[in-house]
């Protein structure tokens, strides 16, 4: 080395791949300043600015020119970062029992705009995805953004490679639907020419709760939904979506919890699926179903305001109690160590936490000595961030690789 500077073109040239690493630093929060992604990179301070300036120059993330520092820090402030909110997007969608929702969702699991569509989701999944993509080019329209990729999520267990619809019990399609294909036509008729992906509802949404919400930071961590419909479960070990050798792994919704309960869907009796969900909740509580709102929305109304009514307490804690009883047998097989629950099972714990928290503890093999944290889900329509999640994946791995096939 001669002393001289090295010039910007070549730490940029040296650092081009950490960009990807660089930008899921940003997207999850890890990375607040520069000199925090500095640190967490392993390289120079020189090469973390090249690599933050060009995550910038990419529409991506925006670097404080105003350093600041937090409080407590020592030496010199760090220039903060942050995705870039004016940036591009991903189209995701979600099918429920009820009709779908899309949205527009940025890094960080941002969702930039929403909007929802109530419908009888009919045999031929073409008519449904239609209206979904139909409603996402909307939004699009009207926010001027530039679309990265488009993600699915479906109350299904979905089969991969080939993206069918294996079990969508809950709604009309025929098993083996062929979703995957379905939305991409109909995404690439709109002009979106980024990836597309379908997941399953509940696997989406405990991918998007691990990187924003409250599973932050666990390991191994347990979600188990109630949405419209049907329970739902999902597993992210070391870090990573589990969701088995073909895609369909952790159908909890099958786990037997009231052996003289209710003929379930799969053969079965008394199993999750149809012993805690929504309509299980009512029926237990005494009320008829209306059509003027969902079922998950009368039923989590129902447990926040009817708590004064025995008939809503009894059925409170009757499901409190099958659910706790499920929750333990996933936590004797699978360990985890955290749990965060969706939809109406989160009522059901702020409704009693420490009934719940208790019969997990009772019945699991570990918890009278090491309880299982047991927390609601924090994200708002998480399924959807999940969708946007998987959509945008391509570019947290390669940005430069990604952003230059779309523009190709």
């Amino acid at each position: 080395m001669n002393g001289k500077a090295i010039p910007t073109r070549t730490r940029l040239e040296r650092g081009r791949s950490a960009l990807g690493p660089a930008l899921e630093l940003v997207h999850t929060g890890r990375a607040p300043t520069r000199a925090v992604l500095t640190s967490e990179l392993g390289v120079t301070r020189a090469t973390a600015g090249a690599v933050a300036a060009e995550l910038e120059a990419l529409g991506l993330i925006r670097v404080d020119s105003r350093p600041g520092a937090g409080a407590g820090s020592q030496g010199r402030p760090s220039h903060r970062l942050a995705v870039d909110e004016a940036g591009p997007v991903a189209l995701a969608a979600q099918v429920h029992a009820d009709g779908f929702r899309v949205a527009l969702v940025g890094l960080g699991g941002r969702i930039v705009a929403t909007a929802a569509g109530r419908s009888v989701v009919e045999a031929d999944p073409a008519q449904v995805l239609g209206a979904c993509v139909a409603a996402g080019e909307a939004l699009l329209r009207e926010e001027g953004r530039r679309c990265v990729g488009a993600g699915l999520a479906v109350p299904s267990a979905v089969a991969e490679p080939e993206g069918t619809a294996f079990n969508p019990v809950h709604i009309a399609w025929p098993s083996g639907a062929p979703v995957q294909q379905i939305f991409t036509e109909r995404v690439r008729a709109i002009g979106i020419g980024g990836p597309v992906f379908t997941g399953n509802d509940v696997n989406l949404a405990a991918l998007a709760e691990h990187r924003h919400g409250a599973g932050r930071g666990a390991d191994n961590l347990l979600c188990v939904a109630t949405g419209h419909r049907g329970v739902g479960g999902a597993l992210v070990l070391g870090g990573r979506l589990h969701t088995g050798s073909s895609g369909l792994a952790l159908e909890v919704g099958h786990l037997a919890v009231n052996p003289e309960g209710r003929p379930c869907y799969c053969g079965g009796r008394g199993c999750l699926d149809v012993e805690t969900d929504p309509l299980a909740f009512l029926t237990e509580a005494g009320r008829e179903p209306g059509p003027e709102t969902s079922l998950l929305q009368q039923a989590a109304s129902l447990v926040r305001t009817g708590r004064a009514e025995s008939a809503v307490r009894s059925a409170t804690h009757r499901l409190i109690d099958r659910l706790g009883l499920g929750l333990a047998g996933l936590v004797n097989i699978l360990s985890p160590d955290r749990i965060i629950l969706g939809g109406l099972h989160r009522e059901l714990l702020e409704a009693d936490p420490d009934r719940l928290r208790a019969v997990v503890a009772d019945r699991s093999l570990w918890g009278r000595s090491s309880a299982v944290p047991v927390l609601g889900c924090t994200l708002d329509h998480n399924s959807l961030v999940g969708a946007g999640e998987v959509a945008w994946q391509p570019v947290l791995d390669d940005p430069l690789g990604a952003l230059a096939a779309l523009t190709g």
